[in-house]
């Protein structure tokens, strides 16, 4: 019993360090959104380009095309400043779990579950077959291209959207964390109507 005791009370302590999760999790989505904010805004016509085009030719065929790549660049770009700062963490998670989404429908979910295909007979084929090109046509590069592990084909399915839908589900319900974000030092200057200061999750 005192065993058990002791893990509680280790546990019930444990707790003061919970903001470091939310924490982590901002900092892990912020490269992610970054990058895609900034090749969006970059190749914003393109990126228009590809969302109007047809299925046959590559494209996505979305309606309203202009419209779409506009609120993807908005949202992505938003989120980035805002996870980074902790400023309405669990607001800008919502559009930001919607476009994820939208990814996810409209662009993996055709491809299955995996990111990167697994050793199937077909992805083995093309890799041994990609990895004697570059041998034969490279021969000089090809330790220097190989140093830090082995070519991977690329299966493009939806396992990483679904874990940056899970982890900005998280960042809505319990949001930025506290002490690393605004929304929680903002929380402590708005006075409950007993005078008492209170950690606003907004």
């Amino acid at each position: 019993m005192k065993l058990i005791a002791l893990v509680d009370t280790a546990l019930e302590k444990a707790r003061a360090l919970d903001f470091l999760a939310p924490l982590a999790i901002r900092l892990y989505l912020l490269p992610i959104f970054y990058e895609g904010a900034h090749a969006k805004l970059t190749g914003f016509e393109a990126l228009v380009q590809w969302f109007g085009a047809p299925v046959a030719q590559g494209g996505l065929n979305m309606p309203a095309p202009l419209l779409m790549a506009a609120l993807a660049t908005a949202t992505e770009t938003a989120g980035c400043i805002l996870l980074a700062l902790g400023l309405f963490t669990r607001l800008i998670s919502i559009p930001l779990m919607v476009t994820m989404t939208v990814a996810g429908l409209s662009v993996h979910w055709s491809h299955g579950w995996a990111a990167i295909a697994g050793k199937t007979a077909e992805s083995t084929m093309r890799l041994q077959a990609f990895m004697e090109w570059l041998a034969q046509n490279f021969p000089g590069r090809f330790n220097y291209i190989t140093q830090y592990g082995d070519p991977v084909v690329l299966n493009n399915g939806i396992e990483f959207t679904v874990t940056y839908v899970i982890m900005l589900a998280v960042l809505f319900f319990y949001g930025g964390g506290r002490f690393v974000s605004l929304d929680y030092w903002l929380g402590q200057f708005r006075a409950r109507p007993d005078g008492a200061l209170a950690a606003a999750h907004v």
